[in-house]
């Protein structure tokens, strides 16, 4: 075959990416709700089987890239070694899902405006934050098996690098990506490693790198005080609150309360 003819065939896209580029033009179109799997596949010139063979929902065709950088974040985690400090390690593994926005700022920042109108994707990025979230509680509880309320810690600091990354990527996607997310979410995810420091191991030898125990009065590897509330740069985003179990309610009312009111 020639150069000439094989041409064409080397400058069409993958498959993949021309699906998820005929869905977005649709979207921005026509809007979501009013765009069909139908219409995708034939502006994208395949068949509805060749659309499933990829995504398995029209909502999955949203966040064509978060497979796989779950897959990447999990084998991420499941490579560390004893002597990595467990919370910096999952602000590292939290850093993996900001460098998949980055790739692609212009992407990122169309989908960002698409989930915040349309509340049954909002509900499916929630679900795809969450997984994120099991991620690194999942590492989290390994590492302080055997250490007093371990999976509490475990949840609680998972939580927390979740809310602040996610806060400095939305601040990000909502100023159009403009400036350095990386600078941005290292800034966010920093607050982690001050509130939460090193969390202890269950041998008496420290690992490499592992700061010094907990305040006396709190509990290792859990801030002492005021409950962690993020609050997203929209309206009409969510607020996330982490706190410590058996805090007081009128607490955690109070600090959403002066959250809301910096906003």
């Amino acid at each position: 075959m020639s150069s000439t003819t094989s041409r064409p065939e080397a400058a069409k896209p993958p498959m993949r990416e021309a699906l998820v580029a005929a869905a977005f033009q649709l979207f921005l179109e026509r809007g979501y709700e009013q765009t069909t799997v139908d219409d995708i596949v034939a502006l994208a010139g395949v068949g509805r089987r060749s659309f499933f063979r990829y995504f398995p929902s029209k909502e999955d065709v949203v966040f064509p890239d978060h497979e796989r950088c779950l897959a990447d974040m999990t084998a991420f985690l499941a490579a560390s070694e004893p002597d990595h400090e467990p919370v910096r390690r999952v602000c590292d593994a939290a850093r993996l899902v900001m460098l998949m926005y980055a790739e692609n700022p212009s992407f990122s920042v169309q989908r960002y405006r698409l989930t915040k109108r349309v509340p049954g994707l909002r509900a499916y990025e929630l679900s795809v934050v969450w997984r994120y979230e099991r991620a690194l509680a999942a590492y989290l509880r390994n590492r302080f098996a055997g250490t007093p309320d371990g999976d509490l810690r475990a949840d609680v600091i998972a939580a927390a690098t979740v809310a602040a990354h996610n806060n400095a990527l939305r601040s990000w996607l909502w100023s159009d990506g403009q400036g350095d997310a990386a600078e941005a979410v290292d800034h966010a995810l920093g607050s982690v490693r001050t509130a939460f420091g090193a969390a202890p191991e269950p041998s008496t030898d420290a690992p490499a790198g592992a700061t010094a125990s907990a305040p006396a009065g709190t509990r290792a590897g859990v801030a002492p005080g005021l409950p962690l509330v993020t609050a997203l740069p929209d309206e009409d985003d969510v607020v996330v609150v982490v706190s410590r179990r058996g805090a007081p309610l009128w607490r955690v009312v109070q600090e959403i309360e002066t959250t809301l009111a910096r906003k």
